[in-house]
Parts: structure tokens; sequence; C-alpha cells
């Protein structure tokens, strides 16, 4: 009779290892949080359809609520923005006070929001590089781009670069 006593001890103390193994499991899964969702809004040059495209991709990663509206003076808007003369295009993004001017990959735009590095105001894809997100050719022609981030001040570095493919 000891003896099963002794085995239900032993059985009792791996159920109570087991079940602890169990909830500490759980509860890393349960405070695993679902990746944030940025609201971006995007002014564009009115009826510039490549605009929805682009957004169109961006929002097919789940992580952006995208409101379009058709700005009338572009151009005056991307100035108080603070987008350098020569690194515009057809669309100006919004996302979390960060600027995000053009053709720019969603990957480039979370990589942003996730670093968030000191200085940088936005980043921007200058004009409207083949290839591009939104700017897909049917022949499949990619050119080489630079992904330029820009500060305040007016520096500018490279963010990162797609290579081409004619």
């Amino acid at each position: 009779m000891a003896e099963n006593v002794q085995l239900g001890r032993r059985t009792v103390l791996r159920w109570l290892s087991a079940s602890t193994v169990l909830g500490a499991t759980a509860g890393v899964v349960a405070c695993q949080q679902a990746p944030r969702i940025y609201d971006m809004q995007v002014s564009r040059d009115t009826g510039c359809p490549c605009c929805h495209v682009w957004t169109e991709i961006v929002q097919t990663t789940g992580r952006f609520r995208v409101t379009m509206i058709d700005a009338p003076d572009l151009p005056a808007f991307k100035r108080r923005l603070g987008v350098p003369a020569g690194l515009g295009s057809c669309h100006t993004a919004l996302v979390e006070s960060l600027v995000v001017e053009g053709h720019v990959p969603a990957e480039d735009i979370l990589r942003l929001l996730d670093l968030r590095p000191a200085g940088v105001k936005g980043i921007a894809v200058p004009g409207m590089p083949r290839g591009s997100p939104g700017m897909e050719q049917p022949n499949g022609a990619v050119d080489p781009y630079e992904v330029v981030a820009f500060g305040a001040d007016g520096s500018q570095s490279v963010f990162s670069r797609y290579t081409g493919s004619q």
C-alpha cells in the first residue's frame, strides 16, 4: 500500500510539473501582440491612377489603413511637410507624423516606423521608377532606385537600394 501512495505522489508531481510548463507556454502565447496597424493619409495629384495601385499594395500587408485625398496643390503640401526639392513624386503619405514620399516599398515604411532613426523626418523614392511598388511594368522591367531618408535640416542619406533588371 505504501508503494501505491508513493507512485501516486510521483504521478501528481509529474502532472504539476507538466501543468506548470503548459501554463508558462500558454502565458507566452497569450502575451504575443497582434502587429500594429498604422493609419496612413495619402495625398495625391488629382486623378493619378498609380497612387491607387501603390496604396492597394501597401494595404495588402495588413499593417496600414489608408485614406486617400486629392490634393489641390500637392507641391505646396510637400513644401509644408519639408520634402526636399528633387525627392518629389506623385503622392505624399503621412504615417505617425513621418513623411513617405512616392513609391516607397511597404517593408521600408515598416522599417522606418520600427527604427524611427533620430533626425529622420521621412523617406522618399524620387520620381516614379519602373518596377517600384505601383509602377510595375507588363514586360517586367525594373529600374534601379534608392529610398532616401531626409531630415528637417535638409540632410539626406540612402535608406535602402533596389537593383534593376532590364
